[in-house]
């Protein structure tokens, strides 16, 4: 039984959280650690979705689970190198957040629907639609390997405001 390990989450501003992130090449034991680590420290956030790079890891993985019921049983997906493929015409506005800037939350829009292919941690391709709040998830999820925030979508000056509150945030949590 291995140990699953917390990983520290960057917190917006922070240089890494904007940068494009590589192809997962190595399909290994170390890729499929750093997935149960993902999971576990979006579970503890508590999250929904968590992407590499919010834990400073410059690969394309993200993680979700998106059964937010109490009682309901959870369903943890490991998604590689995920794309979207297709995305329905509708749209859909749900209230965002994101574990790398805390407490802030913003309505974005999106397709209701996307299809994504990606790869498992064995390195098999699989490809799924996704609606409703998994689609919004694996799409923010996606835009974090892009280097893309939620608050990218915002007016200027809201993003602005909230980015301020984040080195506020941060200036903070330096003293503690």
């Amino acid at each position: 039984m291995q140990i699953m390990t917390l990983k520290s989450i960057l917190i917006h501003p922070d240089p890494r959280l904007k940068k494009a992130c590589d192809p997962v090449s190595a399909f290994d034991t170390e890729l499929a650690r750093l997935a149960d680590d993902m999971l576990e420290t979006m579970y503890d956030a508590p999250g929904i979705g968590l992407a590499a790079p919010q834990i400073g890891v410059m690969n394309r993985l993200i993680v979700m689970d998106c059964v937010k019921e109490e009682g309901g049983t959870p369903d943890p997906m490991v998604l590689v190198n995920p794309a979207v493929v297709w995305e329905s015409e509708d749209r859909n506005v749900y209230e965002e957040g994101c574990l790398s800037i805390p407490g802030q939350y913003a309505e974005v829009e999106r397709p209701t629907m996307v299809r994504v292919t990606w790869q498992d941690v064995d390195g098999a391709v699989k490809e799924q639609e996704f609606d409703a709040l998994w689609a919004t998830c694996v799409q923010h999820e996606i835009d974090h390997l892009n280097g893309t925030l939620f608050i990218d979508y915002l007016k200027p000056m809201r993003r602005q405001m909230i980015t301020r509150k984040m080195q506020k945030y941060k200036r903070e949590m330096a003293r503690e």
